[in-house]
């Protein structure tokens, strides 16, 4: 079956989504896999083997020096050239706080012409809620490119078991500033973006309240998922929910295998595995 990837990291040694040694090493702690560099071509090769297209998240340019960032933009847009088969486009992350500097390079990407690009809120690491109104501008412009914008909600791995949770508010990702985000931009298409525990609930009501949201389910194999997640993926929300894998942490042969583990039928898998973010994305 083809795959489309809607939310995974890059493997090669320049784009890892962790940086310093003790992040490196905490991967074994928090996802139970081991750290492993790809070369460009290497990764592409494995993505190629799993029959998956994929949306590649550079989530770490989001505090680096302006120039640094749009550097490793252009790397990011450069590899997608080279394998268009394999690498759908871009989720990119800014700081709000950067103001027009970062709603610029937005722009920048935007006119790149390299794939999908889009923008993610990563309210927790940044401290900013997507609710919040510094994020207005990078909604406005993703309306009028006809962009849909990930918003990640749920726990994140990012400052796990560390003192204080690594400073990181869980609550900057609650369901709530979603609910805000799709009420207050109607037009806006909203993808939220991981399960969203310990609030899944709450995630589901504002999927059936606001149809301007889908929903990707990257970092936890499906096993993990909440009961009533469980059910709502066979029933009312087979339509609306994609898959996301978030490799390189995460590896296609065990979470693809996991959710055929599952029971659902392969009309049901197509469509969250595929058609629908084929249809999201218009890929």
């Amino acid at each position: 079956m083809n795959i489309i990837d809607c939310h995974s990291h890059w493997g090669t040694r320049r784009g890892y989504i962790f940086r310093t040694p003790e992040e490196l090493a905490r991967q074994a702690a928090i996802w139970k896999t081991e750290v492993q560099f790809f070369t460009e071509d290497e990764q592409a090769a494995y993505f190629r083997r799993n029959n998956a297209r994929v949306i590649l998240d550079l989530s770490f340019t989001k505090f680096l020096p302006i120039e640094q960032m749009r550097e490793m933009h252009d790397y990011a847009f450069a590899e997608q050239r080279k394998h268009p088969d394999v690498i759908a486009g871009h989720w990119l992350q800014f700081d709000p706080r950067r103001g027009a500097e970062a709603l610029a390079e937005f722009q920048r990407c935007l006119d790149a012409k390299a794939g999908f690009v889009g923008f993610c809120v990563n309210g927790q690491v940044t401290g900013v809620p997507a609710s919040d109104p510094l994020w207005t501008p990078f909604y406005k412009r993703s309306i009028d490119a006809g962009l849909p914008v990930m918003i990640l909600t749920g726990l994140t791995g990012i400052g796990q078991g560390l003192p204080g949770g690594g400073g990181y508010l869980l609550d900057d990702g609650h369901p709530r500033h979603i609910d805000f985000v799709a009420a207050r931009f109607p037009e806006l298409r909203v993808l939220a973006a991981r399960p969203a525990y310990p609030w899944q609930d709450e995630m589901i009501a504002i999927l059936l309240h606001k149809p301007n949201v889908h929903y990707e389910l990257h970092g936890w194999g499906p096993r993990q998922f909440s009961p009533s997640l469980k059910k709502e993926i066979g029933r009312r929300m087979q339509d609306r929910i994609m898959f996301g894998c978030d490799f390189p942490v995460l590896r296609y042969e065990k979470v693809i295998a996991d959710w055929r583990s599952e029971g659902y039928s392969e009309e049901v898998l197509e469509k969250v595995l595929y058609r629908n973010a084929r249809d999201y994305f218009n890929l």
